[in-house]
């Protein structure tokens, strides 16, 4: 796998995936904290605050970097409005393994934009960082995700249960290899 040290900005038909940069937060914050957008995520802090000290600390670690996520703000190309985000990170202890995640606000979903931003990053990160394996986890209960994840052409390979915090967490694993057709 490969570190990505001059990024550029990924451009699809309709979007712009560029690296997030402190002054998202606000917009992110905005979606995140929403109850049936937070219901599905993992995040510690939905605050704008918080989402900026993510941020600030992902500035400095290039794609394909060992460390955490590397964050990507995904904007609407004819108005420039933040739509949503994605984001990648290595898998410790498994290379050439990246694990991806993807929220659209509200208002932008089903429109196909996290089809398309996934598209493009899952692109990217073959064709450039050069991985193996792309990954994502879901709750079971998010069609939404879980049709994403089919469309950019993963499988899913695993159904599993997890507690958090007493609560059983009922999720499922998709994979797309490098050498696995596009089913989109």
């Amino acid at each position: 796998m490969r570190v990505d040290t001059a990024f550029e900005p990924l451009v699809t038909e309709r979007l712009h995936l560029r690296r997030s940069r402190p002054e998202d937060a606000e917009a992110i914050s905005a979606y995140r904290r929403d109850p049936e957008v937070h219901r599905y995520q993992g995040w510690e802090r939905t605050d704008p605050e918080g989402i900026r000290a993510e941020i600030e600390e992902m500035v400095g670690r290039a794609p394909g970097e060992p460390g955490g996520w590397v964050q990507l703000s995904v904007l609407e190309r004819a108005s420039e409005r933040l739509v949503g985000d994605v984001g990648f990170s290595r898998v410790d202890g498994e290379p050439g393994v990246i694990k991806v995640g993807y929220t659209m606000a509200p208002t932008f979903q089903g429109r196909g934009y996290g089809t398309e931003a996934m598209r493009a990053l899952v692109t990217y990160l073959f064709d450039v960082l050069g991985v193996d394996v792309v990954r994502a986890y879901a709750s079971v209960e998010n069609v939404p995700s879980t049709r994403v994840a089919e469309k950019v052409g993963m499988r899913l390979v695993e159904r599993f249960e997890r507690r958090y915090g007493g609560e059983v967490w009922h999720g499922v694993r998709y994979e797309r290899r490098r050498n696995d057709p596009d089913h989109a």
